[in-house]
């Protein structure tokens, strides 16, 4: 993982992350940050914490669900 980078101010590390999506994806961060007056930063921000939470709790049905769909589009992709 990539050393934590500070902001202007100095005070406050981040990290960035990149992620190339299909345009149904894109749209659908978009359009649920738009309708709920929320940056898509602060969605992925509040999403990584759920997951740190999923992570704590050992693991759900959720969990299974995200890692068999994140798992069958990767294999997609890698095919390409």
């Amino acid at each position: 993982m990539a050393p934590a980078k500070k902001t202007a101010a100095g005070n406050t590390e981040r990290q960035a992350l990149h992620a190339y999506l299909s345009p149904e994806a894109y749209e659908a961060w978009q359009t649920f940050g738009e309708e709920n007056g929320v940056s898509v930063t602060g969605l992925v921000e509040a999403f990584g914490l759920t997951l740190k939470a999923e992570i704590e709790a050992g693991g759900t049905d959720v969990r299974k669900d995200w890692v068999r769909l994140g798992r069958k589009i990767d294999t997609e992709r890698r095919r390409r």
